[in-house]
């Protein structure tokens, strides 16, 4: 199915490119023909009408000279109306000022009254003439006058036959539809040609997307044949390059979250068979060890309660509860929560705020985000230190500071803090007491406002945690 799919998905493509380079090609070609035809027409009938008009001029001169309106007997005269009329298989008919019919090269209409628009407008001194397409057959009206009198003698209303144009036109529309005909037939081949051409680098990126899939290839996909190749496949090799970058993740994690599981256990096994394997032991030994396994329980117990918070954390936000909060009070229960454990270090906690806030957060999420920040200032401090939060906000935005006098982070563990279980110092870790799962918590609660947390820290001189969160929450 999936490669009927893929095949049918080409021969599309190529019917698409094969009917694009059809119409390109036929359109500018019917463009082109008819406007050759046109202007053929437009000039012939031009010239036709040149000719006949000046052929028309001279005979008019010779009408005035033998005064032939009133005398119809010149057989130079007739002769040449004659002449005339046969060279362009016309008809010529004279008309005087009465709009009687002199003279008639057909020999019916003489003496008859021809009152037509074109005669009626050639008296009236404006000069007409029209082609007929349909009958092929151009009609002009020339004034007869002499140069001595003002007034118009007569009009010569001359019929023109243009069969003669109407055959070439005829011809050249039969070599349009030749032109026509072959433009087709090669843009049907030449698209074949190119669509095929065209169609194999997608083709290739199919294939290699296919065998990277299927697992038959590891490295990287490259088409570089056109701009739209390279594209597609530099953004699936950076698509490829995140899956496997998280793939690694949840393999570190699943190994980390198995060790990190273990430990106890293991350290719960070594002091309970201590226990079992030994006999009459002391009370204060039996009790240190049962103190220690107690410890090992809580400290899984931890682990667990962080592994659902993160758990939690990854499902989507529709299991945020949204409140309109008051973040200084809130941040002022998140520090009375944890002062009792910053006293016992003698660590001052610090609370600065610069205005009252109120926002729209999930007070669980965000206080367990705050709290974790806060708690690891006070774990990663020196004695007699300061731990210091400060609050601000703008139109738009507020702004939780979390600051410290500890230890700091050395720079090339500052960008992985935020990795699950991952600890700056892994020697102290159980002495402190941490997962490795706060900061990981921490930002996944952070973004689940919409929000972004970063750090700035400096090894031996604290570190600073910046949360920006926006005011109000938009699902």
């Amino acid at each position: 199915m999936k490669e009927k799919a893929k095949i049918n998905f080409f021969k599309s493509l190529r019917f698409r490119i094969l009917i694009i380079l059809i119409i390109l090609g036929i359109v500018p070609s019917v463009i082109v023909t008819r406007t050759v035809i046109t202007n053929y027409e437009e000039k012939a009938i031009a010239n036709r009408s040149a000719n006949v008009r000046n052929q028309c001029d001279i005979l008019c001169n010779l009408l005035i000279q033998e005064n032939y309106l009133n005398d119809s007997s010149s057989q130079v005269v007739d002769s040449k109306l004659e002449l005339l009329s046969n060279i362009y298989s016309g008809r010529i008919l004279l008309v005087d000022r009465d709009f009687r019919i002199v003279k008639d090269t057909y020999g019916v209409d003489e003496g008859k009254t021809l009152v037509s628009p074109a005669v009626v407008s050639c008296f009236q001194g404006n000069e007409k003439s029209h082609f007929d397409n349909k009958n092929q057959m151009l009609e002009m009206a020339v004034p007869i006058k002499s140069p001595e009198v003002k007034q118009l003698q007569g009009a010569m209303l001359v019929y023109v036959s243009s069969s003669e144009i109407a055959a070439t036109i005829e011809e050249l529309e039969q070599r349009e539809i030749l032109i026509i005909g072959s433009i087709v037939a090669i843009s049907i081949l030449l698209g074949y040609v190119l669509s095929t051409i065209l169609v194999k680098p997608f083709a290739r990126v199919t294939k290699s997307i296919e065998d990277l899939t299927d697992g038959y290839q590891n490295e990287d996909i490259s088409v570089p044949d056109y701009t739209e190749t390279a594209l597609i496949t530099d953004a699936f090799n950076k698509m490829l390059g995140r899956m496997k970058l998280l793939d690694e993740s949840r393999q570190e994690f699943v190994s980390n979250v198995s060790h990190e599981l273990k430990t106890p256990m293991t350290s719960m096994k070594v002091l309970a068979d201590s226990l079992v394997g030994q006999e009459g032991i002391p009370e204060e030994l039996y009790q240190e060890f049962l103190r220690d396994i107690t410890a090992e329980i809580d400290r899984e117990n931890k682990i667990i309660t962080d592994l659902l918070s993160l758990v939690k954390m990854d499902k989507k936000a529709a299991d945020v509860t949204i409140t309109h909060m008051d973040i200084n009070q809130l941040l002022e229960d998140i520090l009375k929560r944890l002062r009792p454990i910053a006293d016992k270090r003698k660590i001052a906690l610090i609370l600065d705020c610069f205005r009252p806030v109120d926002a729209d957060v999930d007070e669980v999420k965000f206080t367990l985000a705050i709290s974790n920040l806060v708690e690891n200032g006070i774990k990663y401090n020196v004695d007699e230190g300061w731990v210091r939060v400060s609050l601000d906000a703008d139109h738009k935005y507020f702004y939780v500071t979390v600051a410290d006098s500890g230890m700091g982070i050395p720079e090339e563990s500052i960008d992985r803090i935020f990795e699950r279980f991952y600890r700056v110092d892994k020697s102290h870790s159980k002495e402190i007491g941490g997962t490795g799962l706060g900061l990981a918590i921490t930002r996944s609660s952070i973004a689940m406002h919409h929000g972004t947390v970063k750090v700035f820290s400096k090894e031996g001189e604290g570190t600073t945690f910046s949360v920006r969160i926006p005011l109000s929450y938009i699902p």
